[in-house]
């Protein structure tokens, strides 16, 4: 016999069960992640760091104020664009790599022949590609050195106890330091001080390459 009993009416201001298929899973405002906004402050202290930079080095190369290298390093206050492009273009990085999240460091990294800093002495005939990286500047720093005939790099005194050693790849090359001279061929080699003035000449009539090495004192 069929049943006479009513199906039970819910509670006032009850919400029926839904099935299962259909619940969904919203999380309250105040439990969803939160996007932090990159420290511009701890990306610029972290790259001045590892170029070996102190506040002051920064703040003289960039022409910004010590104090507000320190306030922006803390992040106490966030550097205009300006003043952002000025620091990154003292660091050596591009502007947008304050804003990247720091990439673990790789395994081998590879510099291609257009990743290479070249200085070029026109008027006095040679050319200086940096092989070294710049976290290692004004400690160990290492080059290629190459000469036009009659070229010359002359340099002043570094820091006390500096020296440098210099192997000839290619032609001659004669070397002054302290008040003497000696010349190099290929394969040669000469380690000198240079916490004196101090040149390195062509001494041939072709093109001269050598591999220059500069240990800071």
């Amino acid at each position: 016999m069929a049943s006479t009993r009513k199906p039970r009416s819910a509670p006032a201001g009850a919400v029926p069960d839904a099935p299962a298929s259909a619940a969904t899973h919203v999380l309250p405002a105040s439990a969803m992640p939160a996007i932090a906004p990159p420290r511009v402050g701890e990306q610029i202290q972290r790259l001045r760091t590892e170029r070996k930079m102190t506040l002051d080095d920064l703040s003289r190369a960039a022409g910004v104020s010590k104090s507000m290298l320190s306030e922006i390093e803390r992040d106490k206050a966030n550097p205009t664009i300006a003043v952002a492009w000025r620091l990154t273009n003292a660091l050596g990085v591009k502007l947008d790599s304050l804003f990247a999240a720091p990439k673990a460091p790789e395994a081998i990294a590879v510099a291609g022949p257009h990743d290479i800093p070249t200085l070029h002495g026109h008027d006095a005939g040679y050319q200086l590609r940096v092989w070294g990286p710049i976290e290692l500047a004004g400690h160990f720093e290492w080059y290629e050195l190459t000469l036009k005939p009659g070229g010359a790099l002359v340099s002043a005194a570094h820091e006390p106890g500096t020296r440098e050693h210099l192997t000839v790849l290619q032609g001659s090359i004669e070397v002054e330091a302290a008040g003497a001279t000696q010349r190099l061929k290929a394969a040669d080699t000469a380690r000198y001080i240079a916490d004196q003035a101090h040149a390195i000449r062509n001494a041939g009539k072709g093109e001269a390459r050598a591999l220059l090495v500069v240990i800071h004192g």
